[in-house]
């Protein structure tokens, strides 16, 4: 089985003793009570990995001496998760879910639907799931750790479609009114995908108007309806299978 995975702004090269402290120090030494000898895989969140051991251990910080180091390649294509605000109880497990299956880049959405509102707490909405993120992609082993991008509002969206359409991007908006389906947009010929999950109460039709204007492709994912905050990890599952991410 793989070391654990932890992370540190900056991993040192082969022979240098890396010091783990902070939260992800606390969580090493007091949460997995990690003890000296055991093996840590250490990663900077943007692809670089180290194998170390723990040499040093104290109640909030570990000491680890770095073995060797590499950088793993990012998979392709390349997934951007334009999401849109869960109810706050389903809100971080949305990120969760779609950081394990493999998001490269999460975009918070502003719908018009939303039931959740973050105009006046956007920065702490972010900071939330900055760190939702983190502990998914840990849990995971993953070299790395995807974007949070900030709050973007239907505005912001349709230029972001627009200009990944623009790059030769797939934009694939999820929803039950799509003619064509998920599994049949030509994904593994593209570098680049954007999967666009409205809120609870679905996209209306103003949106899909206007995404399908801007370059999306308005798609079924499946047989059934689901939740928002479980259909960007369903359609990062079946995007793996249909290209060379897994």
């Amino acid at each position: 089985m793989a070391a654990t995975v932890f992370y540190l702004d900056e991993v040192p090269e082969p022979g240098a003793i890396a010091v783990l402290d902070g939260p992800e120090g606390r969580h090493a030494a007091t949460v997995r009570r990690i003890r000296v000898g055991e093996p840590i895989t250490l990663s900077d969140g943007r692809g670089v990995l180290a194998e170390s051991e723990v040499v040093a251990a104290e109640k909030d910080r570990l000491e680890l001496a770095v073995r060797d180091r590499r950088r793993a390649e990012p998979v392709t294509p390349t997934v951007t998760v334009v999401q849109a605000l869960p109810k706050s109880d389903r809100s971080e497990l949305a990120v969760e879910l779609m950081t394990e299956a493999g998001a490269d880049r999460i975009v918070p959405w502003q719908a018009a639907r939303c039931v959740a509102n973050w105009e006046a707490k956007a920065a702490k909405g972010i900071e939330k799931w900055r760190a939702a993120a983190k502990s998914a992609a840990r849990q995971s082993r993953r070299p790395y750790i995807p974007d949070i991008a900030d709050l973007h509002r239907t505005r912001d969206l349709l230029e972001l479609v627009r200009e990944a359409k623009a790059d030769g991007a797939i934009i694939a908006a999820l929803h039950e009114s799509g003619t064509g389906k998920f599994t049949e947009l030509p994904l593994a010929r593209t570098a680049e995908v954007v999967l666009i999950v409205g809120p609870e109460g679905g996209l209306d039709d103003v949106e899909l108007t206007a995404l399908a204007e801007a370059g999306a492709d308005v798609v079924l994912l499946g047989p059934t309806v689901l939740r928002t905050s479980t259909a960007a990890a369903v359609a990062l599952g079946a995007l793996g299978a249909l290209t060379t991410r897994w």
